[in-house]
């Protein structure tokens, strides 16, 4: 689950000195027709009172090219599409993606109604992830962390004889364990696919734990 939102980039060779959305009156903007990224772009600049020429076209590989070709001065759709189609750009040192985020596009995993126990495998799949990072859980220390004496640590590992939420989702009970040790927390997995570990590179951003100033929240494990 990733909590992403509509953005801009910008060659900053073109607009130089430009570091924010509302530097932008006036600009020609890339934009994919028929889709909400059009909509929220018109609600943007008309509730900033701000002017911009709409430069649109039906298939993504059309914009792409269009903005790569210096046909506008301004690409958007959804933030973490800014950061990947800055990589197939001839020049992507060139681009940056401004800070502002102008909707809400949470993107999430999804299963198929009905199949109730798959449903909750991967909900507390992604809840474990989460609190495993906030508990310092992690790939490399997972099995260290089994002896720890927090009684909240032992119960998320599946160290207490009362613990009984892995086998009430049909796992074992070490079902998190499992977990982190194939692919780490959610922090991990975040910096290795999309992070600074990644080609990427896109900030935690509203994407950090809920105690570090972010959204991402889970239930305890109990």
């Amino acid at each position: 689950t990733y909590y992403d939102g509509q953005g801009f980039m910008i060659n900053a060779k073109k607009l130089p000195g430009v570091n924010s959305a509302l530097q932008l009156s006036g600009a020609a903007v890339c934009v994919q027709s028929g889709t909400t990224t059009e909509l929220n772009l018109a609600d943007y600049f008309k509730a900033n009172k701000m002017e911009y020429n709409p430069v649109v076209f039906e298939k993504l590989e059309e914009v792409n090219a269009a903005y790569d070709a210096g046909r506008c001065d301004v690409y958007t759709t959804d933030q973490s599409g800014l950061y990947g189609i800055r990589l197939t750009l001839g020049a992507p040192a060139d681009h940056v993606v401004l800070p502002e985020i102008i909707s809400k596009e949470p993107l999430g995993p999804a299963v198929r109604q009905g199949d109730d126990q798959w449903y909750h495998i991967v909900k507390w799949t992604y809840f474990a992830l989460l609190q495993a990072e906030e508990l310092g859980i992690t790939k490399a220390n997972v099995d260290e962390m089994k002896n720890s004496a927090s009684p909240e640590i032992k119960r998320v590992l599946g160290q207490e004889a009362d613990t009984k939420i892995g086998t009430d989702l049909g796992v074992s009970n070490d079902w998190v364990v499992n977990i982190v040790k194939a692919v780490g927390n959610y922090g991990e997995m975040f910096e290795r696919n999309v992070g600074s570990g990644s080609p990427l590179k896109i900030a935690r951003g509203i994407n950090a734990l809920w105690t570090k100033g972010g959204l991402q929240y889970a239930p305890p494990i109990r």
